[in-house]
């Protein structure tokens, strides 16, 4: 898979490389040293991820204050667990005011500061006590007797602030106040949940449609906006839709949005990979560091050489007559089976899709979503809409046969200007929504019932050519 693989290289431009086990004072080189210990993420699609870290902190007996800072900026207070032998908690709080001079200036009100200001003719600085009366859209100050506004001008003027506020970290910071049995240094776990961590799966897919075949890279896209970053972090990825309460209550009295098109039959064959409870986990190979503001993608599907074909499909929505004939979709066919297949579950993602012309590039020519698709799934997506095979739908008599009962002559005209022949499954739907009573009465080819509101057609046109279906329906409206 040499080729697909230089072309994701190049598509994924964001990907960087994954870390390897590395130390402490590695990572340093490439960012601050972390206070955190051994660092397990587990990360879900739902914009949620699990943190597990395990540090090894010297404990005093008795009750003793307890800090840990580098935990996520997005930390769901509610949701942590500290666990280690001996311990109890009695009370914690997350400090999330993060040191800036914003808040610096914020947390001085009612405070005094020194201002310095420098004569940008001879250097000389002069410095003054000032009292901070309001920061609100601007800094407002009592020097001596008289109030003065501290203005944004670009002059040489500096604050100097006598301290930092306690509860203003450098770093997102959990304090933990815990009752220890006994003193003395012992591992401990702490544990909680963060929004800001997700991922989701991207696929590049390389179509010969000559030799009927497929090559396909599944990426996994990780982002990281939690304020923090998890160095060197064992990461687990789970696939599948967790339930969580605050989602339940957004969505309470609305309807789900709808699912992303392609699969056209569910698989049925168990994937090799692990699982837990019903959602597949994708273990990363190695661990990796999952820094703050990053995209990270780290490949995990590698099929070369899969059967994939390409199809035509138009769907009609109703009985009714188009204007113009009108573009059929080009859809791009494939099994994800084991035998005939990519062999795997695949998590949501976007498929692009890729071909070569005639100069040996690759060039894209669409791309469509996927929902969770278990393994032995039959998928038709749509990479767009074909520039030579039309249709045009047209009603040629609508008779009224009583109150409720009317009758639907459908002519489908298709053309096909390629110097090839093709297939085009025609589908006529919205026949019967409510009832499940309407009939084909008669049709100048057979159709599969796909139920009582569609049926479907696999239409033959000739290259060059035209081809033409009627049908006649009994329905109720």
């Amino acid at each position: 898979m040499r080729n697909l693989l230089l072309l994701s290289a190049v598509l994924a431009a964001p990907a960087l490389a994954q870390s390897g086990h590395g130390s402490r004072s590695a990572q340093s080189a490439q960012g601050p040293e972390t206070a955190q210990g051994n660092v397990a993420v587990t990360i879900y699609n739902d914009n949620l991820a699990l943190v597990q870290d395990h540090r090894e902190i010297n404990l005093r007996q008795g009750r003793s204050r307890q800090e840990f800072p580098d935990v996520s900026g997005q930390i769901r207070p509610e949701t942590v667990t500290l666990n280690g032998e001996g311990i109890e908690i009695v009370e914690q709080n997350f400090d999330f005011d993060l040191l800036s001079p914003q808040k610096l200036m914020e947390k001085a009100v009612g405070q005094t500061i020194t201002i310095v200001r420098t004569n940008p003719a001879t250097g000389a600085e002069t410095r003054e006590r000032a009292t901070v009366l309001a920061v609100n859209g601007g800094v407002v100050l009592r020097i001596g007797d008289r109030i003065e506004v501290l203005r944004d001008d670009n002059l040489p003027v500096r604050v100097i602030f006598d301290k930092v506020p306690e509860n203003l970290r450098a770093r997102p910071t959990l304090s933990v106040t815990v009752e220890s049995a006994r003193g003395g240094s012992r591992p401990l776990t702490l544990s909680y949940l963060t929004p800001g961590l997700g991922w989701k799966a991207d696929y590049v897919t390389l179509f010969d449609e000559r030799a009927g075949r497929i090559d396909v890279q599944g990426w996994v896209t990780l982002t990281n906006n939690t304020g923090t970053t998890f160095a060197n972090a064992d990461t687990l990825l789970v696939a599948g839709q967790v339930q969580q309460q605050e989602q339940a209550y957004r969505r309470r009295g609305y309807p789900p949005p709808p699912p992303p098109g392609g699969m056209r039959s569910p698989g049925t064959e168990s994937a090799g990979r692990e699982r837990l409870g019903d959602f597949y986990l994708y273990p990363l190979a190695e661990r990796t560091t999952i820094a703050n503001r990053q995209t990270k993608q780290v490949s995990f599907l590698d099929v070369a050489g899969a059967p994939g074909r390409k199809g035509y499909e138009y769907r009609n929505p109703w009985l009714g007559t188009a204007e113009e004939a009108r573009s059929a979709d080009t859809v791009l066919k494939f099994s994800t089976s084991r035998d005939q297949g990519l062999g795997d579950a695949l998590p949501a993602g976007i498929v692009r899709v890729y071909m070569r012309d005639v100069r040996g590039n690759a060039q894209f020519i669409g791309e469509s979503a996927i929902g969770h698709t278990p393994m032995g799934s039959e998928l038709g997506l749509k990479t767009g809409e074909a520039f030579d095979v039309k249709v045009h739908p047209v009603v040629e008599r609508r008779e009224r046969l009583g109150s409720a009962r009317w009758r639907t002559t459908m002519r489908y005209t298709l053309t096909n200007a390629r110097p090839d022949a093709v297939t085009v499954d025609l589908s006529q739907s919205g026949l019967d929504s409510y009832w499940d009573d309407t009939r084909i009465i008669s049709e100048s080819m057979k159709s599969e019932r796909r139920s009582s509101d569609e049926a479907l057609w696999h239409v033959p046109v000739p290259a060059n050519g035209s081809a033409t279906v009627t049908a006649t329906f009994d329905t109720r409206f």
